[in-house]
């Protein structure tokens, strides 16, 4: 499964796709990094291309190197399941990582292969155009959060500039480790749905040429915040996967969003 369109799509739309397809065919012929050298398939994403809200993990694992799907395995399992629980299908959404190929016994990704990966994932953000980016563990947070720690950002939504919000969650792998991260996990997917509600106003109020609802940032605006360098620091690439250190992300209680 790829990127996909839902029935009632435009012309515009289907060019979208085509571009998109052109870039899975891109990921899958990747050589940029030794990744390559290691995995089965790469793994550049799949949902739906219309969504409103896209979920960034970090890297495939062994199912999804198998398979060529993102989040297949047991982690997979457990995000759909907590989809469906918050009301959200899962075929509604678009999925992809930070990279595309799996990292060798799963460790973490690396500056060299996050950088490979990086050009990727910014052209996949520029066609779907999400109103809301879910980051699932540290390494995707940090490109969002990139002073948070996970422990202390998760649950937080911040504006990230150009209308869209950013919502920091564990990594399921890890929430499925961890009895009391599960019952974070799940809090923090049931602020999803509201996101949705609220990106989906704002999206027909820009169909039907009205001015946006008030929170949603632009450039030149007061609260915009411009997306931050998209390589981690050496800090950040030695944070444990449950460190202590400070978040500084804004709490969703004191946004006004879309």
């Amino acid at each position: 499964m790829k990127a996909v369109l839902p029935p009632d799509h435009s012309i515009e739309d289907e060019a979208r796709l085509a571009t998109m397809r052109a870039l899975e065919e891109e990921v899958l012929a990747c050589t940029l990094c030794p990744l390559a050298r290691g995995r089965t398939h790469a793994v550049p994403g799949e949902g739906n291309l219309n969504t409103v809200v896209m979920f960034v993990g970090e890297g495939p694992g062994f199912e999804e190197d198998r398979q060529g799907r993102p989040f297949v395995g047991r982690s997979g399992q457990f995000l759909t399941q907590m989809l469906q629980e918050a009301g959200i299908d899962r075929g509604d959404v678009y999925i992809t990582n930070v990279v595309k190929c799996r990292p060798p016994e799963n460790r973490d990704p690396q500056p060299r292969e996050l950088e490979a990966c990086a050009a990727y994932l910014d052209r996949q953000i520029a066609l779907i155009n999400p109103r809301i980016i879910v980051t699932l563990g540290r390494f995707s947070m940090r490109r969002w959060f990139p002073n948070g720690s996970i422990t202390r950002v998760h649950g937080q939504v911040r504006n990230i500039g150009r209308g869209r919000v950013a919502l920091a969650m564990f990594h399921p792998a890890a929430a499925l480790r961890n009895p009391q991260w599960q019952v974070d996990f799940a809090r923090d997917m049931a602020i999803l749905p509201k996101l949705i509600e609220r990106a989906k106003r704002a999206n027909e109020a820009a169909a039907r040429g009205d001015a946006l609802p008030a929170g949603v940032p632009h450039p030149g605006d007061p609260d915009y915040v411009a997306p931050p360098p998209r390589i981690v620091s050496e800090s950040a690439r030695q944070t444990p996967a449950a460190d202590k250190t400070a978040g500084d992300g804004d709490d969703f209680s004191q946004l006004t969003l879309f």
